[in-house]
């Protein structure tokens, strides 16, 4: 498909513009990597055939390049080819902005094989890949703070502003709180993830509750202090309690990852808490691990961004259907658009106005799930 103009810009017309609060048909114009034109009715370029035009997706929290790392319990895979495959298939997916998710806070000894130390070495990677050129769409970082960890505060002290981390996000994996309040799903997880038997289980989780118990205040604080350190957005992961989100809130947490429950989520938006839920939760109707429903958050008018978790292709999915779901697909396509972008502090994307970044994404529908037809990032066209 050519979408190039003699003149250099590419134009696409014919189209359902998803704007920052509505949709019209329209056409739009990319020029120079920006948008340089958003327009009602038709221009001269390529037709869309009534296609959805949206900003390109905004992802703040993915485990997929750990996917790609480990592809199989105990296979480790080239650090340079799994960046690479992550990032095609982000791109692949419409996801035009990407916090890469590396957890920060690992163990010694005899637990080092299940959460060893990785997180400077592939930061160095992904950043070297992105100055290089080698990546088609555009990385940041995001570091999964676990409190619950051996070396939480020296991986922290090997980061710095010059890093341009994103996001930190506090993380609690204590047994027994949080997302795994339930304990036998804790065990199922565990054991099913690390082949751990009824003897192991115990012994590890009463590792980890003294573990916490000697560091984990520590580690909070430290992972605070970092974050300032950085000029990174701090964010919650799985409050679970009114308790859980006043210490967020005093912390001056901006983003909540993942609240389990509508007390949580509730709590978030009196303290001006910005509520992110996975969009696998909402595409299979609950979640993996027995919390709260995002269909029953966002029915409350509680869920604010949504992020692919685990499942890169979720999130444009899942954003249809909160479309759907809501009667306003704007509001919907602004949980994966505009409200992660600005939650990040991006100012340059996440909406179709000129000026902003040309990351977009063409996209039709099939028995109501959404089919991408195209991709560009700065206007180039990456899928």
């Amino acid at each position: 498909m050519k979408d190039t103009t003699e003149t250099g810009e590419t134009v696409l017309t014919n189209a359902q513009l998803v704007l920052a609060d509505e949709v019209v048909v329209g056409h739009l114009v990319m020029r120079d990597g920006v948008l340089a034109e958003v327009g009602l009715g038709p221009a001269r370029g390529t037709d869309c055939g009534g296609d959805w035009i949206a900003p390109g997706l905004v992802e703040l929290h993915t485990d997929n390049l750990e996917r790609h790392m480990s592809p199989r319990p105990k296979v480790k895979w080239p650090h340079d080819a799994a960046i690479i495959a992550h990032d095609r298939e982000l791109a692949g997916c419409g996801i035009t902005t990407v916090f890469d998710a590396i957890r920060v806070g690992s163990m010694a000894g005899e637990h080092e094989k299940r959460y060893g130390r990785y997180a400077r070495s592939m930061a160095d990677e992904i950043l070297a890949m992105r100055a290089a050129g080698a990546l088609k769409i555009s990385h940041h970082l995001h570091l999964r703070a676990e409190t619950c960890s051996e070396t939480l505060l020296e991986e922290l002290d090997e980061f710095g502003p010059e890093d341009r981390v994103g996001i930190v996000s506090l993380m609690d994996h204590t047994p027994g709180q949080r997302q795994f309040s339930d304990m036998q799903k804790y065990k199922d997880y565990v054991c099913g993830k690390h082949g751990l038997s009824e003897a192991g289980f115990g012994d590890y989780c009463d590792f980890l509750t003294a573990l916490h118990d000697r560091l984990g205040a520590a580690h909070e604080a430290g992972a605070v202090a970092a974050a300032e350190r950085y000029g990174a957005v701090l964010a919650s992961h799985d409050d679970t309690t009114e308790a859980h989100v006043a210490t967020s809130a005093g912390h001056g947490i901006r983003v909540a990852e993942f609240p389990t429950t509508k007390v949580a989520a509730r709590a978030c938006h009196a303290h001006g808490i910005r509520v992110i839920m996975g969009a696998p939760n909402l595409i299979r109707g609950g979640s993996h691990s027995g919390n709260v429903a995002a269909h029953e958050l966002a029915e409350k008018g509680l869920l604010d961004i949504l992020s692919s978790d685990y499942v890169p292709a979720a999130l444009l999915q899942a954003a249809v259907r909160l479309g759907d779901l809501w009667g306003d697909m704007a509001r919907g396509m602004a949980t994966v658009t505009s409200g992660p972008a600005r939650a990040a502090g991006l100012t340059d994307r996440g909406v179709l106005e000129p000026g902003q970044r040309a990351d977009l994404i063409r996209f039709g529908r099939v028995s109501g799930v959404p089919v991408l037809n195209g991709v560009w990032v700065q206007g180039a066209r990456v899928a």
